[in-house]
């Protein structure tokens, strides 16, 4: 493995580590870092205002910035209307569900990736 990907499996580790004790309930650690480092942090990363922020201020000063606070509130809000709507049409429609499986299959590489893990899986027995 390159020092990159290293690099990146650590972090994606620590953010693991730091989400576990937020939630609770049965929810996987896969849903707890793709709602933390996917959901919530590519709605903030699309927050003109705090690319602003963190453009003109060291990390301490943007942290302490009310904007994050009331911005990372947002996110939450629209996280939840979006995949509640989303959730909503993927039930309600057999054709929403035959799309999602045809571009999980597809792009989404769903069977390779299941396929590796099975094969890794296997390996480890």
């Amino acid at each position: 493995m390159n020092p990159l990907q290293d690099k990146e499996k650590a972090l994606l580790a620590e953010i693991i580590e730091r989400v576990n004790g937020l939630f609770e309930g049965g929810i996987s650690e896969g849903d707890k870092l793709v709602y933390v480092n996917g959901v919530i942090k590519g709605k903030l990363l699309e927050n003109e205002t705090l690319v602003q922020q963190a453009g003109s201020n060291s990390k301490e000063q943007f942290a302490n910035s009310p904007d994050l606070g009331e911005a990372l509130l947002h996110a939450i809000m629209d996280a939840l209307e979006v995949h509640s709507s989303m959730s909503n049409q993927a039930l309600g429609s057999e054709r929403v569900r035959d799309g999602m499986k045809h571009t999980l299959l597809g792009p989404g590489q769903l069977y390779e990736l299941l396929r590796a893990k099975a094969e890794q899986r296997g390996a480890m027995r």
